[in-house]
């Protein structure tokens, strides 16, 4: 039983660290999410021509909220 609570406990840890490092790895790229009224939504990661469009109105957008 202390061994399968030990793997388990390992387990866990691994998974733990694997998320925040996928969660990390992501840190610093821009990108636009994009929600519609049926539900459905699109992703424009930085460097495509509508994310060009949409990021600064969306650092606008931030700054005034935070402001």
């Amino acid at each position: 039983m202390r061994r399968l609570a030990g793997f388990l406990v390992a387990v866990g840890s691994l998974l733990g660290a694997a998320a925040l490092w996928r969660r990390r790895a992501g840190k610093g790229r821009e990108h636009v999410d994009v929600y519609f009224a049926d539900g459905s939504a699109v992703t424009f990661d930085e460097g495509s021509e509508e994310a060009a469009r949409l990021l600064p109105i969306a650092r606008r957008a931030l700054e005034q909220a935070r402001g």
